[in-house]
């Protein structure tokens, strides 16, 4: 009976790229290895025979960056190998994979005796071998997906394939908090990250779930007046991930990008935010999105008279229409005076929006399927404090990029007893259905004087970091678990 693939070592053969110049990694190592460096598997390199000095530098120095064993004993003496693999791993029953090049398969064959399996890497030919222990692949991009398709054939159907697609620092920052790995027992699931060597549809026709922060990927955004869908340009991976989803339509997207637009116009998710009035019920606080107005131009003559019937008033907080997917999108300012518009670098379209007095108080949350968790921010001073802040500056505008220079106070002055969480759970219900994601997270500060609940930004799959990792990861991939169950059952349905 086969068991599941437990550990991976990679035969210094499949590293290293020898010329006249030196020696140099092959260019598929740095994917391989950010995939596998949070996977939850034990890992080495091989280092073998016939390295020089400097090889022996380069991998060794790898090793450590990724945390990699390293293992030295020959592999034609298959006893010294394997009583050095448990010395470091601990375990003589582990199922290992290793992945060896062509030229060098015939000296590991014995390690199949003692339960290895064998990857053999050769460009240059298919998979002839009727060895059952032994197969091949083109590039080292394939062993991931490699690992995942077997232990799913092992374990059966009812693991999940979970492919991602994100910016390479968002995946180490999933990774390392334990939320990738490569095999998991924890609600099924196996992660594995998506990438453009290998043909998009080979990898998805494996995949259960796709995953993906589209987000971040975008290289511009137009948005359109005339219909509900942005024009978009992505990523040149991402648009052909996007482009070949269309012919799988039986892969569980989380979560459509349909679905992730209004989440990219912050005059779209305004108006649907207006919809929290349904939720107001007698005796308890009200919840809602801040007062706004949307502009063209900031030399509106009748500008006044229109920030006055939408309810704004001074100071007000700008911010471009756009959302993502522009270098400018979090590019924001505090306007303290009408004149203040004039010459105003925010770019247009832009929302004009209420500035909400909350005692620099910001709480977070974050919905992950159905369970909500949540989190205290400082956030910016009260209006008082900041006009007379920027007395000494004429109240010229306080501009900013929220990712990088949001002015806070020096400490918030309100903790979780001053926000209605039973009240914010059912904002965050009702949007989870109105906007049907499946994992997303917004912002909300509570009004001096009057306790109005405000919600003051929405965004898709963020990074949840406030949660303690034992109780976020846990929802994360139930989450997603959930979702294609949800998923299954109405295809069945149907």
């Amino acid at each position: 009976m086969y068991r599941r693939i437990e550990g991976i070592i990679l035969d210094s053969s499949v590293l290293i790229n020898s010329n006249n110049g030196g020696s140099t990694l092959a260019p598929a190592v740095d994917f391989l290895f950010r995939a596998l460096h949070f996977s939850q598997l034990p890992k080495g390199i091989h280092l073998g025979e016939n390295l020089s000095v400097d090889e022996v530098k380069l991998l060794e120095t790898l090793s450590k960056e990724y945390d990699f064993s390293c293992f030295r004993s020959s592999e034609s003496v298959a006893e010294l190998l394997i009583n050095e693999i448990r010395e470091a791993w601990g375990d003589a029953g582990l199922r290992i994979l290793y992945v060896v090049s062509d030229h060098r398969k015939d000296l590991c064959l014995k390690l199949s005796d003692y339960g290895f399996m064998l990857s053999v890497l050769d460009s240059s030919v298919e998979d002839s071998s009727t060895h059952p222990s032994i197969e091949h692949i083109k590039k080292l991009e394939e062993i991931p997906l490699s690992i995942c398709c077997f232990n799913k054939k092992v374990a059966g159907n009812e693991f999940v394939i979970v492919g991602y697609n994100m910016k390479p620092s968002r995946q180490r920052d999933f990774a390392k908090r334990g939320a990738f790995p490569l095999y998991s027992s924890h609600q099924g699931l196996m992660f594995l990250p998506i990438t453009s060597e290998l043909p998009m549809s080979l990898q998805l026709q494996q995949m259960d779930v796709v995953l993906h922060k589209a987000t971040d990927d975008i290289v511009s955004i137009e948005l359109n007046t005339s219909t509900p869908a942005p024009k978009i340009t992505y990523t040149d991976g991402m648009e052909k991930l996007r482009r070949t989803l269309e012919d799988h339509p039986r892969c569980c997207v989380i979560d459509p990008l349909n679905n992730i637009y209004p989440v990219m116009d912050r005059l779209r998710i305004q108006d649907v935010l207006l919809g929290l009035e349904d939720l107001t019920k007698e005796g308890r606080s009200i919840i809602r999105g801040a007062h706004f107005l949307k502009v063209d131009s900031f030399n509106d003559l009748n500008l006044a008279e229109k920030l006055l019937e939408a309810k704004l008033s001074f100071p007000s907080i700008v911010k471009t229409q756009v959302a993502c997917g522009l270098s400018n999108a979090h590019s924001m300012a505090i306007v303290f005076r009408l004149e203040n518009y004039k010459d105003l670098p925010v770019p247009l379209p832009a929302i004009i929006q209420e500035y909400v007095d909350h005692s620099s108080t910001l709480f977070k949350f974050y919905v992950l399927g159905e369970k909500v968790y949540h989190a205290v921010k400082k956030s910016t001073p009260n209006a008082n404090v900041l006009i007379e802040l920027s007395k000494g500056n004429q109240l010229k505008p306080l501009v900013f990029d929220s990712l990088k220079s949001l002015p806070t106070a020096e400490k918030n002055q309100f903790g979780d007893e001053s926000v209605d969480l039973e009240l914010v759970k059912d904002a965050a219900n009702w949007l989870r259905r109105k906007l049907d994601l499946t994992i997303f997270g917004f912002d909300v500060v509570v009004q001096d004087g009057t306790g109005d609940h405000v919600i003051v930004d929405v965004n898709y799959l963020p990074s949840f970091k406030e949660v303690p990792d034992d109780v976020a990861i846990p929802a994360f991939w139930e989450a997603i678990k959930n979702k294609f169950r949800e998923r299954r059952q109405t295809e069945t349905f149907h």
